[in-house]
């Protein structure tokens, strides 16, 4: 279910540990992605998640597969967005 990008790698004994993400930070990604999905009900292109600022919670749309970003953001993959949206 997880991709290895959502994985944190234990070293010490090989062990995947899925990545745990604030609440709060999923949230306002959900919410980024709702207004992006109201304001453009048209467009068919599926985003591959959100960089969101962790002190802010602002936070934009990544199309691309590998997104570039700034060192107070984390990005939330759309996989994980939208667990709870259906």
């Amino acid at each position: 279910m997880y991709t290895s990008q959502q994985r944190l790698q234990n070293r010490t004994d090989g062990m995947d540990l899925p990545l745990l993400l604030d609440p709060a930070l999923l949230r306002a990604a959900r919410q980024i992605h709702r207004t992006y999905s109201e304001a453009h009900p048209n467009r068919v292109q599926r985003p591959h998640g959100v960089a969101i600022n962790r002190f802010t919670y602002r936070g934009k749309l990544i199309f691309s597969a590998k997104p570039i970003l700034l060192p107070e953001e984390c990005f939330i993959p759309f996989a994980q967005i939208e667990s709870e949206i259906y």
